[in-house]
């Protein structure tokens, strides 16, 4: 599966290889109360405009987990 911009935390988060990819980049929507509510409509790309996160580094960091 490739995540882009438009793939949702929900769809990830459960993930254990990519969580350690968002932790790395300190997404604060891992440990935010309201994010659980919203994991369904937050986007990737959303997530990192808001948080200042750089968006193409998340994206191959994320990808690259399972490439070889």
């Amino acid at each position: 599966m490739k995540i882009t911009k438009d793939t949702t935390l929900a769809k990830i988060i459960g993930d254990e290889k990519i969580r350690e990819v968002l932790v790395k980049y300190r997404l604060p929507c891992l440990t935010c109360p309201f994010a659980e509510s919203e994991m369904e409509n937050l986007k990737i790309g959303e997530i990192c405009k808001m948080y200042g996160i750089n968006l193409k580094s998340l994206l191959r960091d994320i990808n690259g987990v399972y490439k070889n």
